[in-house]
């Protein structure tokens, strides 16, 4: 036999040792039962945190819904036309300045972008136009804000926009 012959026999005779040493304590620790409840408690960890990483980011939402709905109402709207339009304009360009800084700062974009859609003159035009061109997150935001200014103009005649966002994420807010 040749000396090649020798050293690949003896290659596969120990990759097939370590395949089968691999498969057999494999089996074993698959087998254990403090491994298998160490996998159960892992995953309920995964489960648990994942739900509080999720409500986290429901209340940081609503958070950022609630400050979008207080500063516009802060906020005096220009009257005229010319200074809606100047208003419109430099509200979106600074909508699309922060959205074009990437995904960290989609939240700052809501607000100018929510700012020229109250002065702009057809709305649902505008909602269309954003829908196609800024980013689905800040969008998506904006759709909310405008839900629950809507609900709180139909069914709480009472109730402001900012007391409406403050029962919708259970905060307090002081009215003036």
């Amino acid at each position: 036999m040749k000396s090649s012959t020798i050293a690949l026999i003896a290659t596969g005779v120990v990759a097939t040792a370590g395949l089968g040493y691999l498969v057999y304590f494999d089996s074993k620790r698959r087998s254990d039962p403090s491994f298998r409840k160490q996998l159960r408690r892992e995953r309920k960890e995964a489960a648990k945190a994942s739900k509080e990483a999720e409500e986290n980011s429901k209340q940081t939402k609503l958070q950022l819904i609630e400050n979008v709905i207080v500063a516009c109402s802060k906020e005096a709207l220009p009257s005229s036309p010319e200074q809606k339009e100047a208003y419109f304009m430099e509200h979106v360009a600074a909508g699309e300045g922060l959205c074009g800084q990437g995904p960290a700062f989609y939240d700052e974009a809501v607000l100018p972008f929510y700012k020229a859609l109250k002065v702009y003159p057809a709305p649902m035009e505008l909602l269309t136009i954003y829908e196609k061109t800024i980013p689905g997150p800040v969008f998506q935001t904006i759709v909310s804000i405008l839900s629950i200014e809507q609900k709180a103009m139909e069914g709480q005649v009472n109730e402001t926009p900012e007391a409406a966002a403050a029962s919708a994420t259970g905060v307090d807010v002081e009215v003036e």
